[in-house]
This record gives C-alpha cells, sequence and structure tokens, in this order.
C-alpha cells in the first residue's frame, strides 16, 4: 500500500516532487496592524495615512470657521496639510525623515498665517513613530524646532507674514504647546520602554524553550544510550559464549540464549517507555523509571555476563526523590557497563553510601583494562556527569593504584537528618534483612 502511494518519481528512483520533507499547509506571513508583512518588506502603512489624512482636512475646516482672523484655506494650505500627512507614509522605513517632514510642513503652514487645528496630529504621529523606533534625539529636534519656529513667527515675526493686522500670540499658548510636545514625546517614550520590555521578555521565553528542548533533547540520548549500550553489552557477552558453547555445551548455550531474550526484551520495554514519553509530552509514563530498588537485576545481568558484583550499603536508608533515584541507577548501570566493555577484570565492587545530606555511589574494579580506553572513553563518563550535574551533584572517575577503575558519585540529597524509612527498608526479593543488595555469584 505505501509503495502505491507513493510518488510515481520516487518509486523509479527519482527525487519525490517536493524536496525536504513533503509538504505541509501554506504558512500564513505575519502582518502588522496597517498590513505590513512583519518578516519581510515593511509596507507603507496607506490605510492609517489616508484615514489621517481625511482627518486632518475635515477637521481643519471645522476649526477654521472659528478662527476668522486667520488666513482663509486655500489651495497652498491644502498641499501643506496633504505633505504633513503623506509623509508618515514613511514613518516605519524612515522614522527620521518622516518627522522632519512634517514638522517643516507644520511650520510652513503656521507661518503661512492658516488656521490653528489638527494640522499638529501629523507631527504627533511622526514623533510618536520616531520615538518608538529608538530615534528619540531626532525626534526631541523635529519637535523642537517646530516650537521654536513657531514661538518665532508668534512673537516676532507675525507683522510681515499673513494674515495682515496679525498681533502678538500670547505666552499662555506656548505653555500649552509646549505641554502638548513633552506629553507626545512621554507617551511615545512609554510605548518604545514597553516594547522593549515585551521583546526582552519574548527573547526570554524563547530562550527557556530552545534551553527545556535541549534539556530534553540529552536526557533522552542519556536515557537511551544507558539502556542501549547495557543491554547490547550483555547481549554481546552472551552471543559469544552461546557461538563458542553451542556445539560442546548445548545447554550453557541455551542459557545464553534465554539471557540474550531476556536483555533484549528489557531494552525493549525501556526504549518504548522513553518513546511513549515522547508521543504524548506532559502524560505519566505507564511505568515507572527504574531506581535502586532494581539493583539486584543489574547484579543478575553482570553475573550473566561473567561479571560478579559484591554489594555493599552504608548509613541509613531513605526514600529517594524520584529524580535521584533514576540517577543512581544509570549511573551504576553505566558503570557496570564499563567494567563489562573495558576491564579484564571479572570482580566489581559496589558501595552505597546514605550520608546526611548526600547519597555516594562507588564502583570499582581491580583491572586491568582490556583495551587503552580504561573505564570507557565514550559519551558513558559524559552522561554518568551531565546526570549528577543536573543535580548538583559530582562524578569522579579514574584509575586507582593497583590498576583498576573507580567511579564515585555524590548526589545531594534534601533533608537528610529527618529522613524517614520506607517500605524499602524491608527485605524483599533480592534484598538482605539489611536492605542491601544479594551479591551476584
Amino acid at each position: 500500500m505505501e509503495d502505491q502511494q507513493a510518488p510515481r518519481a520516487a518509486r523509479h528512483g527519482g527525487p519525490p516532487p517536493w524536496h525536504g520533507g513533503p509538504p505541509g499547509p501554506p504558512r500564513r506571513r505575519a502582518r502588522g496592524p496597517d498590513g505590513d508583512d512583519a518578516q519581510g518588506a515593511v509596507r507603507p502603512p496607506w490605510a492609517s495615512t489616508a484615514a489621517l489624512t481625511v482627518f486632518v482636512l475635515v477637521g481643519t475646516r471645522f476649526a477654521a470657521h472659528a478662527q476668522p482672523d486667520r488666513a482663509p484655506l486655500d489651495a497652498l494650505a491644502q498641499v501643506l496639510l496633504v505633505a504633513a500627512c503623506a509623509v508618515l507614509l514613511l514613518r516605519l522605513r524612515h522614522p527620521v525623515v518622516a518627522v522632519f517632514a512634517t514638522s517643516g510642513a507644520a511650520l510652513l503652514y503656521l507661518g503661512a498665517g492658516y488656521p490653528y487645528g489638527p494640522v499638529f496630529v501629523p507631527v504627533a504621529v511622526g514623533c510618536f513613530a520616531a520615538v518608538v523606533a529608538g530615534c528619540r534625539r531626532q525626534a526631541w529636534a523635529a519637535v523642537g524646532m517646530l516650537w521654536l519656529g513657531h514661538l518665532l513667527v508668534a512673537h516676532w515675526l507675525y507683522s510681515r507674514l499673513p494674515p495682515e493686522g496679525d498681533a502678538a500670540a500670547p505666552w499662555g499658548q506656548e505653555l500649552g504647546i509646549a505641554a502638548w510636545a513633552v506629553a507626545i514625546v512621554a507617551v511615545a517614550e512609554l510605548v518604545r520602554v514597553r516594547r522593549e520590555q515585551w521583546a526582552r521578555e519574548r527573547s526570554a521565553r524563547l530562550a527557556a524553550a530552545r534551553r527545556r528542548v535541549d534539556e530534553e533533547r540529552l536526557r533522552i540520548a542519556r536515557e537511551l544510550h544507558d539502556v542501549l549500550a547495557h543491554s547490547i553489552s550483555v547481549i554481546n557477552v552472551q552471543a559469544g559464549v552461546g557461538l563458542a558453547l553451542l556445539d560442546s555445551d548445548p545447554e550453557q548455550a541455551r542459557t545464553a540464549l534465554t539471557t540474550i531474550k531476556s536483555a533484549s526484551k528489557e531494552a525493549l520495554g525501556e526504549v518504548r517507555q522513553v518513546l511513549e514519553t515522547l508521543r504524548a509530552p506532559g502524560e505519566a509514563p505507564r511505568s515507572p523509571a527504574p531506581g535502586l530498588d532494581r539493583l539486584p537485576e543489574l547484579v543478575e545481568q553482570a553475573a550473566s555476563a561473567g561479571l560478579t558484583v559484591r554489594s555493599s550499603t552504608g548509613g541509613r536508608r531513605r526514600e529517594l526523590p524520584p529524580g535521584t533515584d533514576l540517577a543512581a541507577f544509570r549511573i551504576v548501570q553505566e558503570a557496570l557497563t564499563n567494567v563489562v566493555r573495558h576491564s579484564a577484570a571479572r570482580t566489581a565492587h559496589l558501595a552505597i553510601g546514605y550520608e546526611p545530606g548526600a547519597l555516594v555511589l562507588s564502583v570499582e574494579d581491580a583491572g586491568p583494562p582490556s583495551g587503552g580506553d580504561a573505564g570507557g572513553s565514550g559519551s558513558g563518563l559524559v552522561g554518568m556527569r551531565e546526570r549528577a550535574a543536573a543535580l548538583g551533584g559530582t562524578i569522579d572517575a579514574g584509575p586507582v593504584a593497583d590498576g583498576g577503575f573507580r567511579v564515585t558519585a555524590r548526589l545531594p540529597l534534601p533533608g537528610g537528618p529527618g529522613a524517614r524509612r520506607t517500605p524499602h527498608d524491608e527485605p524483599g526479593p533480592g534484598r538482605s534483612a539489611a536492605g542491601d543488595p544479594e551479591e551476584g555469584p
């Protein structure tokens, strides 16, 4: 069925009609409030500029009726008003040009003696756009130019400019205009600061999301490595035993095959658990994560690979947090796997120490190494260190004086002195009365 559904070009060995994966649903581009493309080139804000132009033209006509002493609106006045609004089409790409141009048009309009009114609105919009874009000094300079020019026209040049017979403007009017300009710039500054804060918060959220994805990816990689490395090492050893004894000792070869079946089944189960977590994120796993209560299984698997594990426990046992319990199990699992793979020793010692504020794990073999990479040289030690560091703990790994190799992990525990005894303290399958895992054969 899959071959019938595959594209014809793919069945004949050619590339599929798409590249980089099958085609998905069409993506919409994010657009701004004026229809500008947020991801590509910024489009001029035609809609808002046209609406502002209509408002300024109509509002100025109404304002002119209340100011009969000002010069009548003529073609030049209409051109200046339209120009003051039209340059705002550049406010997204070139905010400095827009704010200076609209301020200049407004200054020419006032210098010609035309009525006061909405002519200041385009200046406010241009100043707002420049401040939000980060051009604060330029916005202040443009507004200051308009205010100083108005002072010059209204108090010194009024007798030489239209309308005829015009008197000096009251100084209280200048204070109102200055307050208006300061208010516009202050609001623009507030919006700019808020936008920068939103941008920082968004960047922080994206960085946190990327960090969580990276941490989850590393966690899954560690889980898969620990499960597969341990199980495949056991399977490899038992496969060699089975092949060697297939003719001379069929019963022992059967035992090796049984061990391979058991190890592969366990590995498949743990890999399935990891994959279920990927397919249904946020849901609780169907089976509990492994912990130190499963150490007898590790001892048994190591014994089936020819490694005798002698274990000891010191201190008062206590209930471990799930993360610490899982990390301790994986560290011991990886340390024993490294002994099987990289050491010629057939005996290892596992020590578990419950200190007031920490759990101390130690796995040591007598050596010598079976190759040049004693203790392992791949990602196993790196994974152990990452697990310990994620809990605030440490890993100390290195050769010992007698030629062996030792891995020591220290994982912090909360509330050490007040720890209570748990059901894990009771004797059970694979545990002695003292709570220690049974020694391997």
